[in-house]
């Protein structure tokens, strides 16, 4: 199971994460720093205590065992690079070690009620300070201070050094977050410029399920471009239908102008011609402009009973010259829905038509009415043999048919389908089609009204 954050909690933990960056690097720099030698932070402030690293290493020298003082300034001088000394009232150090020049040096300017004192060369910082220990009387500790040249050294003698260092931290750190939580935003910025260059195929990497509000931006983004491509695409393909479909009757009316012109004796058997192939075109562009049109107002009603019988009895008396034959079956006696002028009409009427036009002669249509608790179930089964189960999507794709020469034959192009499932989807309907063994079952569901429920 994928743990889902939301962009708020990211965004909350980020700028947490970065304060706490914030804060953790300059509590850990100043505890080293404190508890650490920092010359520069005694030489230039005499007048302040010694910082906490020499206040501890005065209470070990006039506490300590004289057996532990050489490990403790052998400890001193490895780890902190810093030399002490303990020089007694004639200067000579009480661990035998010879004593330079410069310690005695500060080490004399102890004179008096003066208990510090401090110098600076160019190699070394020196710090003298008086301690009193009670086998040894009065002493001086003198610290020799050898600056650091690696970054540590830096920091700890330079306090903007740290600031600095605290900023670049917090920086580094609020960059590295921003980057990982727009990192998505900038992919989408990207993949939408592609899409408005016309690379509709343009998709973003993102997990299935789950993820943020960046991944569910970035899954609506694919379906937008997928929903988009396919538009397009079924606009292209529309365009090209209607291009060939539109070439053929006025290839004809072209040639039957040109006959009626060379032959009057017989123009008006071409202005006949010329009259079917103008109906054609009419009855196309009309078609055409009805699978194409705008949302529908459902601002009527219609009982499908009333509706399907009449529509069966024409369809029976179209069908008597070849024997064919509809039938009708209905589990209730009356079923209002919705409905817009008489789309559900025409809708209806195509699909009879087209199982009636598939049945072969002395075949028999059978259309069954059922009701559910929350629809009308309308099935219109022919004995034609069905179609392809590859093709039973494409059927209601417009100007698309399987029997190309029948269908021109009787005049189809192949848009009725393609307008039956438009109006029965914009009535809050669905429409398929199925193989039943015999032929093909179209399907269609229409909600019910709620004082039929």
């Amino acid at each position: 199971m994928t743990l889902r954050i939301s962009l708020f909690a990211k965004i909350f933990l980020g700028f947490w994460l970065a304060t706490i960056a914030v804060l953790a690097s300059w509590l850990i720099s100043n505890q080293y720093f404190d508890t650490s030698p920092d010359p520069g932070a005694i030489t230039h402030r005499p007048e302040r205590p010694p910082q906490r690293f020499v206040l501890r290493m005065i209470y070990d020298l006039q506490n300590l065992d004289q057996k532990e003082l050489k490990p403790l300034v052998a400890k001193a001088s490895r780890e902190h690079n810093v030399d002490v000394y303990l020089l007694d009232s004639q200067g000579s150090d009480l661990l035998g070690r010879r004593t330079p020049a410069e310690v005695e040096q500060v080490a004399t300017a102890l004179e008096g009620a003066r208990r510090r004192a401090f110098q600076r060369n160019h190699r070394q910082h020196l710090l003298a300070h008086k301690i009193y220990r009670q086998d040894l009387g009065m002493l001086r500790a003198v610290f020799v201070f050898n600056p650091s040249r690696h970054l540590l050294g830096m920091l700890g003698s330079n306090f903007w050094l740290r600031v600095g260092l605290a900023i670049l931290v917090s920086g580094l750190v609020c960059y590295l977050l921003s980057r990982l939580m727009t990192s998505r935003l900038a992919a989408l910025g990207r993949a939408s410029r592609q899409i408005a260059t016309g690379h509709l195929d343009t998709r973003l990497d993102v997990r299935q399920r789950g993820g943020d509000e960046t991944d569910e931006l970035a899954r609506d983004f694919n379906s937008m471009a997928q929903e988009l491509q396919e538009r397009v695409e079924a606009q292209k393909r529309l365009l090209g239908d209607v291009s060939h479909e539109l070439r053929s009757p006025l290839a004809r009316l072209r040639i039957a102008l040109a006959l009626a012109q060379d032959h009057p004796d017989k123009a008006q058997g071409y202005l006949l011609r010329i009259e079917q192939e103008t109906q054609r075109l009419e009855e196309l562009i009309g078609q055409l402009l009805e699978s194409q049109a705008g949302p529908i107002e459902l601002n009527d009603r219609i009982d499908l009973v009333s509706l399907l019988k009449q529509l069966c009895n024409d369809a029976n008396f179209e069908g008597a010259q070849q024997d064919k034959h509809v039938t009708l079956m209905h589990s209730v006696e009356q079923a209002t829905v919705a409905s817009s002028g008489d789309l559900l009409h025409k809708s209806f009427e195509n699909i009879l038509r087209n199982a009636l036009g598939h049945s072969p002669q002395h075949g028999t249509v059978s259309v069954t009415l059922s009701a559910t608790d929350d629809h009308y179930r309308v099935c219109i089964q022919d004995e034609g043999g069905g179609v392809p189960d590859t093709e039973l999507e494409k059927i209601f794709e417009a100007f698309y048919r399987i029997d190309t020469a029948r269908a021109r034959e009787t005049g189809g192009h192949g848009l009725g389908l393609a307008i039956a499932r438009r109006a029965i989807a914009g009535h809050g309907g669905k429409l398929w089609a199925d193989n039943s063994g015999n032929g093909l079952a179209v399907t269609a569901t229409l909600p019910r009204r709620d004082e039929d429920s």
